[in-house]
């Protein structure tokens, strides 16, 4: 009797790539990969407030994610007029990371805040005990928890802090760009080792309009250093010429949106964009500013107390009505994210998230193909005084690469 031997196809495209069928072995890359830091580039100075820099990535190994970090002295020189500090100092700094691989714009796009928000409920790393500055007149209040900082950073001046005194402050901001979906299964990773890789990676600066409100003859000045480091995994040999593959069949999407809806007291239902076939949806995080322009703050969901907070009902659909999920109020989805992640991520920036990957990821996690138009909402306390106010949310999704 004839025995029939399954054969690795010649060729798979893995994200666009075309790799040997024989290199897709997950259990031996694994044991022969080790992970890396690559330093990527390194900039004297920025580009600038309003401005961009680029930076292109070596052709090695398997991208997972960059860190990025801003080093320098914020000269502040209030004259006679004054300084203040808007809510979205000092992450904001980075007003939108973008990158993009092999014909795939936009797979990352977002701004610094997201970005640590992301990385926060990605590692459960917690903020609790570094103190940093929110609100008040300088040099601001001290919070200890809910700042979303790491200890090793240091903002120089608070956030949403008014009347800041001259003088020259030290500020050091990393940020994290999550290319990999999660660094264990190198879900959505980016194979690099070939010249027919395309990556690029755009840090976008922030109008100095936007993280400082001055008056009179007053000035800022900051023109920090700029390093952008890789995390990369090298790819390991089969002792034949060849080398060894994760499957690297998915791309990672983290990108963020401004709801194109009003907002408003009462109930707002915002619908996801970019849904189709081929995207698992693994998480929603938003939250609402409040004007007036340029001094936008958050909403705080859990704020106003037992019976009246600022955000009541949050809940998310898809289809013609179907409501898996609802919350009593942005006080019980508070609850459920700060147990999940350790950090209270609505108390003082005004996050709230809606998580499919709390526990088993591709168990919950919701298949965009097949649960039409999702959307998520929430309902704005009558009693709460609006100015033009607008939500930005996030979709944490894995899309289905070019495998064959």
């Amino acid at each position: 009797m004839s025995v029939t031997v399954q054969q690795p196809p010649a060729q798979l495209t893995f994200q666009g790539i075309v790799v040997p069928g024989s290199a897709l072995n997950p259990k031996a890359f694994f044991a022969g990969t080790r992970r890396q830091h690559v330093l990527q580039k390194t900039m004297g100075s920025w580009a600038g407030f309003g401005n961009t820099d680029v930076v292109d990535t070596l052709r090695s190994g398997i991208l997972s994610g960059y860190y990025v970090k801003l080093a320098g002295s914020l000269v502040l020189t209030p004259g006679t007029g004054t300084i203040a500090t808007t809510a979205l100092w000092p992450y904001y700094t980075l007003k939108n990371g973008v990158f993009q691989a092999n014909g795939q714009s936009n797979l990352i796009s977002a701004d610094g805040w997201f970005l640590r928000l992301r990385e926060y409920l990605q590692t459960q790393n917690s903020d609790r005990g570094i103190p940093q500055a929110v609100g008040g007149a300088s040099p601001g209040t001290s919070r200890v928890q809910g700042t979303l900082s790491l200890s090793e950073e240091s903002w120089g001046v608070g956030s949403n802090v008014s009347a800041l005194a001259a003088g020259t402050y030290d500020v050091e901001l990393s940020f994290y760009v999550p290319v990999a979906y999660e660094d264990k299964m190198l879900t959505g990773a980016v194979f690099c080792q070939t010249m027919s890789t395309t990556l690029e990676l755009d840090l976008n600066w922030a109008n100095l309009s936007d993280l400082f409100t001055l008056t009179g003859d007053a000035t800022v000045s900051f023109d920090p250093s700029v390093s952008v480091e890789a995390v990369m995994f090298t790819i390991p040999s089969d002792g034949k010429g060849g080398f060894y593959l994760p499957n690297l069949s998915a791309f990672h999407s983290y990108v963020q949106n401004r709801a194109p809806n009003a907002i408003s007291n009462g109930v707002n239902e915002i619908f996801l964009a970019g849904q189709g076939v081929g995207r698992q949806l693994m998480r929603i995080m938003w939250r609402t500013m409040n004007g007036p322009a340029p001094a936008y703050v958050p909403i705080l969901p859990a704020a106003g107390g037992p019976g009246a907070y600022n955000v009541t009902d949050p809940y998310w659909k898809y289809g013609t009505n179907t409501q898996p999920e609802t919350w009593l109020d942005g006080k019980d989805l508070a609850y459920d994210n700060e147990r999940d992640y350790d950090v209270d991520i609505a108390a003082l920036q005004g996050f709230l998230a809606i998580d499919f990957d709390k526990t088993w990821a591709f168990r919950d996690s919701v298949d965009m193909g097949s649960a039409t138009e999702i959307r998520f909402g929430f309902s704005l306390a009558s009693g709460l005084s609006l100015s033009s106010p607008y939500t930005s949310y996030a979709q944490d999704v894995i899309l289905a690469g070019a495998a064959s």
